[in-house]
């Protein structure tokens, strides 16, 4: 882990991984609903922990805990969310050849996968899920306009697209579920640190 200053009153933890980032994001929020720690928001990524809204001296106060314990299944948070999912996506075929199964194999496989949000970002209500072991190299063009509603696979995420627009995900598959709403408190269904599974539909 290391610790940088981001402006006036934020700090970027830099980790080593997804896992660690996880472990982090969880640390800090638990000690700020403890009242341990002052920070306004916290926005993990794909290897960094962004927290604004800090004190003077919470650079000192964080290096000084112990690294956190990384996630394990019991450690996950107690929110799950089932998506009901169609898998006829347009690349199921192709992601299949790609793992060396059947397109039944990876409907399995992703079934069976407990996914996590690890961080949001990409277009309101976007949450990058992992949890598949195995990757997915985006496409090699991305698709003008991917619908509402399309779950896809790229690297080692899975996505849902909240609204219609470009991307290179492989796409596997689509749900009727609202990801985000303006109206809904909060708009965003999957936050950081959810659990998520897909369920056939």
């Amino acid at each position: 882990m290391r610790l940088r200053r981001a402006g006036a009153s934020a700090l970027l933890i830099e980790c080593g991984d997804g896992d660690e980032v996880e472990a982090w994001r969880r640390e800090v929020s638990n000690r700020r609903d403890a009242g341990d720690l002052r920070v306004i928001d916290i926005v993990p990524g794909a290897r960094t922990l962004l927290l604004d809204g800090v004190e003077p001296g919470t650079d000192t106060l964080i290096a000084s805990w112990p690294p956190p314990a990384r996630p394990t299944p019991e450690h996950r948070e107690a929110s799950l969310v089932e998506i009901p999912t169609v898998f006829d996506g347009d690349d199921l075929a192709d992601v299949a050849e790609l793992w060396s199964t059947s397109s039944d194999g990876v409907v399995a496989r992703l079934v069976e996968t407990n996914f996590t949000v690890a961080f949001c970002g990409f277009a309101p209500g976007f949450a990058y899920m992992r949890g598949h072991e195995l990757t997915v190299p985006r496409l090699d063009a991305p698709r003008p306009r991917v619908p509402a509603g399309a779950v896809g696979l790229a690297g080692e995420y899975c996505g849902i697209y909240p609204t219609a627009s470009p991307g290179g995900w492989r796409l596997v598959g689509h749900t009727t579920t609202s990801l985000f709403d303006v109206r809904r408190e909060p708009p965003a269904l999957l936050a950081p640190g959810t659990r998520v599974r897909l369920v056939a539909a």
